[in-house]
């Protein structure tokens, strides 16, 4: 892709169309630095502007701007992603939606909030409980993620076992595409039959074909009530395994975690909490059940007893408080930041269907063990999403960089024969763009090349990334 670089004159156009204050150049290196990386790996690429907007007139004319002078475009969110979607990797404008970040309305009467992209979805998720109302998809960096980036990706987190990801709660949204056009994208109602969804076609599309600046959402009632669970488990094979068997049991959790071993001691470190484990279990099962009758969730619980019978488990952990529920989440939501601080990593977002946990976690260990790599694996159990993290470790740089990419061939490869895929909710963005192929066969990639052409004739927004 051949672009053009920024000049005098273009930063003097976006300057009159954002307001000097919100114009970011490298000199300003301090506050230029973090829109230099996201949270994939090591990552670094420094944009030639990061542009701050407040409002879809203005990204409007900045890529109005941008697509006649053939200006690459990178929309970047809060900057937690996982996979390299918001890195700035041919220059360019960093387009900023930290701005946007209105609750627009929240409307009771028909369970709907209109938001802005800029919006922290932990933020939001306060904002409607305090209506009584829900919004469920809860990724880990909730706390500092923007509900943008969250369609971006189709994020999911602990609660899409029960009540669906990301996708599953946008009505509607407002859209500037590539060339400046404003568009909105369907309607806001619970049904739509009207034409091509649009609006689905934009969830997940990682930023490279338009730009969100308004989301309607759909909410539902809030659960009063929860019980949560640790499970150990003296084999971690076993711990997938009850997964499917406690679903098959017509118990449908409100989340169902797996943590490995190293995960929870490295992230008790991490955290300096303690989570008393014997030195006999391998795994272990986070599991929260929730509604509004607290005595038919007992009564979940006890058929999940139940099933937990067959295998070979350790003493059961039931939260006694909301201190103790909070703490337990917090060291799950902490494993990935506790996995980045030990050691050098790179995390696969692998998923498969949920009963082939157990085979997708046997393989990840034999062929580990084939490559010389160790991995911490945790996840979305409920939704047979496994986080692979795998950590260098001491092996060596050349290894590192030619034999491990074969093994997470391998990883994906077996995801694809287990009925999966090589991404839940982190997305393709520039890391995983060389392993695409093997999910995707040739048509569908055709078919979605198209529609980036379509939507983005001259390539200028978020280039390189997905293909």
């Amino acid at each position: 892709m051949k672009f053009n670089p920024i000049t005098p004159e273009a930063v003097a156009a976006f300057t009159n169309i954002v307001g000097q204050e919100h114009v970011l150049l490298p000199a300003a290196a301090e506050d230029m630095l973090r829109y230099t990386h996201d949270e994939t790996e090591d990552l670094r690429y420094e944009p030639e502007v990061v542009l701050k907007p407040a409002n879809a007139a203005e990204i409007s004319r900045i890529m109005q701007y941008c697509h006649e002078n053939y200006i690459p475009v990178t929309p970047r969110g809060a900057g937690t992603g996982l996979s390299g979607g918001a890195l700035a990797i041919h220059k360019g404008v960093i387009l900023s939606t930290e701005r946007l970040n209105k609750i627009v309305a929240i409307d009771e009467r028909n369970l709907q909030a209109t938001v802005e992209p800029g919006v922290i979805t932990q933020v939001f998720q306060e904002a409607v409980i305090e209506r009584g109302l829900f919004y469920p998809p809860d990724p880990s960096s909730r706390g500092s993620c923007f509900l943008g980036g969250n369609l971006s990706e189709s994020s999911g987190g602990p609660r899409a076992v029960k009540y669906g990801v990301t996708k599953d709660y946008v009505l509607n949204m407002e859209v500037v595409l590539p060339t400046g056009e404003i568009t909105w994208t369907g309607a806001n109602v619970l049904k739509n039959a009207t034409g091509y969804n649009l609006t689905q076609l934009m969830v997940g599309s990682e930023g490279t074909l338009g730009i969100i600046t308004k989301i309607v959402f759909k909410l539902i009632p809030y659960p009063t009530q929860n019980l949560v669970m640790l499970v150990p488990f003296r084999k971690e094979e076993e711990a997938c395994a009850a997964v499917s068997q406690i679903f098959i049991a017509g118990i449908v959790p409100s989340a169902m975690e797996f943590m490995e071993r190293d995960a929870i001691e490295w992230t008790c470190r991490y955290l300096s909490m303690e989570v008393p484990m014997a030195a006999d279990e391998e795994a272990h099962l986070l599991i929260e059940l929730d509604g509004n009758d607290l005595d038919l969730l007992f009564k979940d619980a006890e058929r999940v007893y139940e099933v937990l019978e067959q295998f070979n488990v350790g003493e059961i952990l039931v939260a006694d408080s909301e201190k103790q529920k909070e703490d337990l989440w917090r060291l799950r939501r902490n494993v990935g930041h506790a996995v980045k601080s030990n050691s050098i990593y790179k995390e696969e977002d692998t998923v498969v269907p949920r009963a082939e946990l157990p085979v997708l976690l046997r393989g990840v260990k034999e062929i580990g063990a084939r490559y010389n790599f160790k991995s911490v694996c945790y996840g979305h159990a409920g939704d047979g999403n496994l986080h692979i993290n795998i950590v260098k470790g001491d092996m060596s740089d050349e290894d590192w960089n030619n034999k491990l990419p074969e093994g997470i061939k391998e990883i994906f490869r077996l995801c694809v024969e287990l009925g999966g895929t090589i991404s839940g909710e982190h997305g393709i963005g520039l890391v995983q763009r060389q392993y695409i192929n093997i999910a995707l066969n040739e048509v569908q990639l055709r078919l979605m090349r198209g529609i980036k052409e379509l939507f983005d004739p001259k390539g200028i927004l978020n280039p390189g990334k997905i293909f």
